[in-house]
C-alpha cells in the first residue's frame, strides 16, 4: 500500500512538473513572439545610443521595454516616426530599422539627415534619453521565405534600409535558399549607407548575395560596367519590371509571385524599389 501511495505521488509530482514546464514554455514562446509595436497608437521608445557616422548620416539606437523584447516588425514593412521641425510642427515619416526581431532589446534607425528634412531636425536635435514616437507595422509588402527563387533589388541613398532588412532575413535564414542580387546607387562614395554590413554579407553569403555599387561622380569608363540585365536574375526589358505587370497575373496587393508556379513569368524572382510608385508603367 505504501508503495503504490508512493508511486502514486511521484507519477503526480512528475505530472505537475511536466504541466509547469509546458506552461512555462508556452508562455515564454507566446510572450517573446509578442511584439512592442502598435499600429494604431503611437508608443515612446528611449534612445539609448548615437553614433554618428558621417557628417549627415547618424545610426540611432532605442530600447524596448525588456533585454529581452523585440519590435514585432514583419519582414519587409516599416514604422511611422513621430516628431516636430525646426517650426516646432508635427511631422511624420516611415523608416526601415536595419535590426531584425532576432536583435532583441532594442532597435536601430540609420538616417541621412538631409539640411531641409522636416523629420531630419527632429533627428538631428534628438539626444540619448530623449523618446522617439513610433507607430506600426505599416506597408502592404510581406515577405515569407521561398516564395521567390531570387530577388533583384534596386535602391538609391538611404532606400537602402528596407533592402538591408530584407536581405538579413533571407541570408540568415538557414531554411531559405533565395538569392539576392542588390544595384545600390549613390552620388559619391561617400554617401554609400551600410557598406561595411553589405560587404559582410557578400563574403559571409558568396554564392547566395551579390552587390553591386553605382556612383554618379566617378571616373569610370561607362563601357565596362556590366549593364542591369547582366546582373539581375531575370531578362530585364525595362526598369518597369519594378512593378508587376499584367502576365503575373496577381492583385496590386500581392507583390511577391508563387515559386511553385512554373507557369507565372514572374516566378523566378522579383525586382524591389526602394520607391514603388504607381505612377510607373508596367510592361505591356
Amino acid at each position: 500500500m505504501d508503495l503504490l501511495e508512493s508511486t502514486e505521488m511521484q507519477i503526480l509530482a512528475v505530472g505537475v512538473a511536466v504541466v509547469v514546464v509546458i506552461g512555462t514554455a508556452a508562455y515564454f514562446f507566446s510572450s517573446k513572439k509578442k511584439g512592442c509595436l502598435d499600429p494604431e497608437n503611437f508608443k515612446e521608445f528611449k534612445l539609448v545610443k548615437k553614433t554618428q557616422l558621417s557628417h549627415n548620416v547618424a545610426k540611432f539606437t532605442f530600447g524596448l521595454p525588456t533585454p529581452t523584447s523585440v519590435l514585432g516588425l514583419p519582414i519587409g514593412q516599416h514604422i511611422s516616426c513621430r516628431g516636430k521641425d525646426s517650426q516646432g510642427e508635427e511631422v511624420m515619416k516611415a523608416y526601415t530599422p536595419t535590426t531584425l526581431d532576432c536583435d532583441v532589446g532594442r532597435f536601430e534607425l540609420v538616417i541621412k539627415m538631409y539640411p531641409q528634412g522636416r523629420m531630419s531636425h527632429h533627428f538631428r536635435e534628438m539626444k540619448v534619453g530623449d523618446y522617439l514616437s513610433v507607430k506600426g507595422p505599416k506597408g502592404r509588402f510581406k515577405y515569407q521565405p521561398g516564395q521567390v527563387r531570387a530577388f533583384g533589388m534596386l535602391a538609391g541613398g538611404s532606400g537602402i534600409t528596407p533592402m538591408y532588412q530584407v536581405s538579413r532575413a533571407i541570408l540568415e535564414n538557414p531554411n531559405d535558399k533565395t538569392k539576392v542580387f542588390l544595384i545600390y546607387a549613390n552620388v559619391t562614395s561617400e554617401d554609400i549607407l551600410l557598406k561595411e554590413e553589405l560587404d559582410s554579407l557578400a563574403k559571409t553569403y558568396p554564392d547566395r548575395f551579390k552587390v553591386y555599387y553605382v556612383l554618379n561622380q566617378h571616373n569610370i569608363d561607362l563601357s565596362q560596367l556590366p549593364i542591369v540585365g547582366d546582373i539581375l536574375p531575370i531578362p530585364v526589358l525595362s526598369l518597369a519590371y519594378l512593378l508587376p505587370s499584367p502576365q503575373c497575373q496577381r492583385s496590386p496587393d500581392s507583390l511577391l509571385p508563387n515559386a511553385d508556379d512554373q507557369s507565372n513569368p514572374c516566378a523566378d524572382s522579383l525586382i524591389l524599389s526602394d520607391r514603388l510608385s504607381s505612377d510607373l508603367p508596367c510592361m505591356p
